[in-house]
């Protein structure tokens, strides 16, 4: 894992240097899992991230919660899910915005699986804590507050992962408003990915965000409806060569809440 790139691939992850985190369900994960990873509550860190106590502001939270899996910062992470790629891009973002250094696996745990040379381990590893000392804001994207974005507006790129019927308001998701944020792009979040699930190359990547509308000399903020593939645009910025990338992990979710926040249909 070199530079800015975020992205590891399944071999690597095998050869011993990183420490692994395993998103999926704890059911997946007891079940058979990359040998010697830890599994990761990425839906328990996803609800308290939407709390006054889990809240990014809360350093000494996170501290303790990263900390908890092990991570003290010296060693690279990798984090795989199960295929899905929204979980480990939401716990990637995390870890990073804290300073950690960590990746995505490439495919995630099918292309772990698939060449896996000795049998899944199953049952629980219990990592040792370690101290963990946050330095937030430090990773390759950054976290957008919705009064920052909304600040913003004119002078940012939104880059909107959600679906077609999210962005036009007929798929409200239980919000009080439906629609889109003014001038927000689109791009579903699964053409990020190709059929094998993986990340897109960096160049197709370019190709798909740059065709949208999207240019790399502009800031580009993120958002979905609730973090995960938002945090997975994010991550496909990045890897495609964007230098100025930031998330709006509460998303729409929180837009939608504030009327002073405009939405377009």
């Amino acid at each position: 894992m070199a530079g800015r790139d975020t992205i590891v691939e399944a071999k690597e992850v095998l050869e011993g240097e990183f420490l692994v985190l395993d998103a999926r369900p704890e059911a997946d994960y007891r079940a058979g899992h990359v040998p010697g990873a830890v599994h990761v509550p990425a839906a328990a860190w996803d609800r308290a991230s939407k709390t006054a106590e889990g809240a990014f502001g809360n350093v000494a939270h996170w501290n303790a919660a990263i900390g908890a899996l092990g991570i003290d910062g010296s060693r690279p992470v990798a984090v795989y899910d199960d295929g899905r790629a929204t979980d480990a891009a939401r716990v990637w973002f995390i870890l990073q915005y804290f300073g950690a250094p960590v990746a995505v696996v490439d495919g995630n745990w099918p292309a772990v699986r698939a060449i896996l040379d000795e049998p899944a381990e199953t049952g629980i590893n219990q990592p040792v804590a370690a101290v963990f000392a946050g330095r937030p804001g430090t990773g390759v994207v950054g976290l957008k507050e919705r009064a920052g974005l909304h600040a913003a507006l004119d002078a940012v790129q939104v880059l909107d992962v959600r679906t077609q019927a999210e962005f036009d308001g007929t798929d409200v998701r239980g919000n009080p408003r439906g629609g889109h944020l003014p001038g927000a792009v689109r791009v579903g979040h699964a053409d990020l990915l190709d059929s094998g699930a993986r990340l897109k190359n960096a160049s197709e990547l370019r190709r798909l965000l740059d065709g949208a509308g999207l240019t790399a000399s502009r800031p580009v903020v993120t958002h979905c409806e609730g973090g995960g593939r938002a945090a997975l645009a994010a991550l496909a910025a990045v890897h495609a060569g964007y230098a100025d990338v930031d998330n709006y992990y509460l998303s729409f979710a929180d837009w939608a809440r504030d009327d002073a926040c405009p939405v377009v249909k």
